[in-house]
């Protein structure tokens, strides 16, 4: 009777979890469910992390963080975004240090609309605990410029305009499959030029996560999936100017059933945090 009743109360138990729903589940790259803690445990032996965002999602962003304060307890930290351009860098490191508040931040560097609530706790967390942050993105002019005369219009920058952006000339492969999804995915839309003003946004970032990393430090970058997905844009860069250093990338997915990675999402990143598409979006 005792065994009867401990199998019922265990099937129960079992039926109770199961029937549960859960919000986003992560996978490593083939597809296997991995906990939080097996992530962390892979993460924080690399020297290079890339935590691949959907910009609007509320999952994400709470992962970022609480994985930047797990990783802040293990490591020594550096953090950068695509959030902030590199132009913008004097602002930060000014809210940082304390000289200037929020508001003046606000009003004197060109912010995301949803930086309040999707990036502030980042960038107070390294204000808090002295951390250096990184602008690392492209001023979006200069992608600009890209798009409307290839790399080459880069080269009429003044001396301090270019130190905003990677180093001329840009290496660059046309024909990574990642470049190549862009140029399918816009249509009559696409052009060459187009996939350049990617290109420049994936060399500078990395070129700036290279320019401040420091041996023995773990780097965390927060950029677009897009950027580092299938292990191309910031990671092609990043590997071909220093091949030596150890990297992992994380990618968010978003699918109707996340207890079953779909085979296109597959492969993605090192961790793909698959999040329920009925969540709700912070804009």
């Amino acid at each position: 009777m005792k065994k009867l009743l401990f199998l019922f109360a265990f099937t129960f138990y079992l039926f109770s979890v199961s029937a549960q729903k859960a919000p986003y589940v992560i996978y490593n790259a083939k597809g296997k469910k991995v906990s939080y803690e097996k992530m962390l445990k892979s993460l924080e032996e690399k020297d290079m992390v890339l935590f691949g965002e959907l910009h609007n999602n509320p999952i994400a962003h709470w992962l970022q963080y609480e994985l930047t304060s797990d990783l802040y307890a293990k490591r020594p930290l550096i953090l950068g975004a695509e959030m902030v351009e590199a132009d913008n860098q004097d602002e930060l490191d000014a809210y940082l240090a304390g000289t200037i508040d929020y508001k003046a931040l606000d009003s004197t560097a060109r912010l995301w609309n949803n930086h309040k609530t999707d990036y502030a706790p980042l960038v107070d967390f390294a204000k808090d605990k002295k951390l250096v942050f990184v602008a690392s993105n492209v001023p979006r002019r200069y992608a600009s410029v890209v798009y409307k005369g290839g790399f080459e219009a880069l080269d009429t920058l003044s001396v301090e305009e270019k130190s905003w952006i990677a180093p001329l000339p840009i290496a660059f492969d046309p024909e990574l499959p990642g470049y190549q999804n862009i140029l399918k995915m816009m249509g009559d839309h696409g052009s060459p030029t187009l996939v350049m003003a990617q290109a420049i946004k994936d060399a500078t970032m990395a070129h700036f996560i290279l320019k401040n990393y420091k041996e023995g430090s773990l780097f965390l970058h927060y950029n677009g999936a897009y950027h580092s997905n299938n292990y191309e844009g910031i990671l092609w860069y990043l590997k071909k100017d220093r091949p030596d250093l150890q990297y992992s990338t994380i990618s968010t997915v978003m699918q109707d059933n996340v207890h079953k990675l779909e085979d296109e999402n597959k492969g993605i990143a090192d961790f793909i945090i698959c999040v329920d598409s009925n969540m709700t979006t912070t804009y």
